[in-house]
């Protein structure tokens, strides 16, 4: 423990920046271990907001909302990136933050977190960051077909498009600078022969321990997480220490405190790549409340409390179901609501439902654990219960 840091115990006030789903699941967790908590969220019908014992309902910039977040809580976090890295460096004055201002200024910025990555000498993608319109004749063949991404403001598969030639590549860019007056910096990453996604959880604590949540294989659709799988040697035993070492590197030059989610390719070439950091609990983890001794919100709050770390232990094995708002919509568009009660009637399933008000098609309205003694009869269950809620398989 750093001397300016003192353990926090049952009792303290918690605070989270960011009312969504992982703020809930936070406040859930934080309320479990006897914390008081606090949510910072414009939204008076916020998720987080919606459970918290208190909800401070102003922006992220607000100098009220953030003073008074400041004098009611021991310690704050945040539940997602985009939370402005001067908000958390305001509070920072008066009150300990975790993850630091300088981790979540990285994680906002892609050409940032691979510059980052480069520094960790962990391996990334051929990648080139395109910051005028000039830079576009600067861009190496060798690169294309790739992706291009904006640097900023991109999650769920939103802000890239993926280009095969110079011509594409030229239509993408003006295309995302959109009604900007100022150049929008993208980043050029070379598309990569995949066979698989990952996903590995961190935890580190204010006296540098690190534990992990086991490795998780990730699916997605349309850029959004859809399935994730974890099992026992789910993933070849090197490439799984090597995910491992990777994130706690990373983790460690940040000097990192609270949870890390480092996700990863796995290359046709037997390869693995960093993708990107998300500097908070991650959709991925969200197995582990039930698939878990510790969920990775309960090593969320033993971070920010001071708490010793254990490491995690995979007691099941787990399948997630993300949820999304196409479920509650049928083919000819109107409402409905999904089958929950056949969907309960199989074993081990796990309903967790984020209370937001209007299933959006895309939106993440809750997910589904399946756990069960081995992978095979787990997934035969979760393939049942996609059947019911009209999820396709894989």
């Amino acid at each position: 423990m750093t001397s300016r840091f003192k353990a926090l115990p049952p009792g303290s006030t918690l605070g989270v920046m960011g009312g969504g789903q992982l703020g809930r699941m936070f406040v859930h967790a934080a309320q479990t271990l006897g914390y008081q908590t606090v949510v910072l969220d414009p939204d008076l019908q916020s998720p987080a907001g919606r459970v918290s014992h208190h909800h401070i309902t102003t922006a992220y910039t607000d100098a009220t909302g953030l003073k008074q977040m400041a004098e009611m809580c021991d310690a704050v976090t945040t539940e997602f990136e985009n939370v402005p890295a001067a908000s958390l460096q305001q509070l920072m004055q008066t009150v300990c933050v975790s993850p630091q201002a300088h981790a979540v200024a990285i994680a906002q910025d892609r050409a940032e977190e691979k510059k980052y990555f480069v520094q960790c000498d962990v391996p990334v993608a051929p990648h080139h960051v395109i910051l005028h319109t000039n830079d576009l004749q600067k861009i190496n063949a060798a690169l294309l077909p790739g992706i291009l991404k904006t640097t900023r403001m991109g999650y769920d598969g939103k802000g890239q498009v993926r280009v095969n030639n110079d011509y594409e590549l030229k239509n993408a860019w003006h295309a995302l600078q959109g009604t900007s007056t100022t150049p929008v910096v993208c980043i050029l990453e070379k598309m990569l022969s995949l066979t698989a996604e990952c996903s590995v959880i961190v935890a580190r604590s204010h006296d540098g321990q690190m534990v992990h949540l086991p490795v998780q294989c990730n699916l997605h659709r349309n850029g959004i997480l859809a399935i994730t799988e974890v099992f026992k040697n789910n993933l070849k035993p090197a490439f799984e220490q090597q995910a491992i070492e990777s994130a706690k590197k990373i983790a460690q030059g940040l000097q990192y405190i609270g949870v890390l989610c480092v996700e990863f390719f796995v290359l046709s070439d037997g390869s693995l790549l960093v993708n990107e950091i998300a500097p908070r609990p991650h959709n991925s983890g969200h197995y582990s409340i039930n698939g878990c001794d510790v969920s990775q919100f309960e090593l969320q709050v033993r971070c920010m409390a001071g708490l010793p770390l254990t490491q995690p232990r995979l007691h099941s094995a787990s399948i997630l179901l993300n949820l999304l708002g196409d479920l509650w919509h049928t083919p000819n568009n109107s409402m409905r609501q999904p089958n929950w009660s056949q969907v309960l009637s199989l074993s081990g399933m796990h309903l967790h439902l984020y209370g937001k008000n209007e299933a959006k098609v895309g939106r993440k309205m809750g997910h589904l654990t399946v756990t069960g003694v081995d992978i095979q009869e787990t997934r035969q269950r979760a393939h049942q219960a996609a059947s019911i809620l009209g999820i396709d398989t894989w």
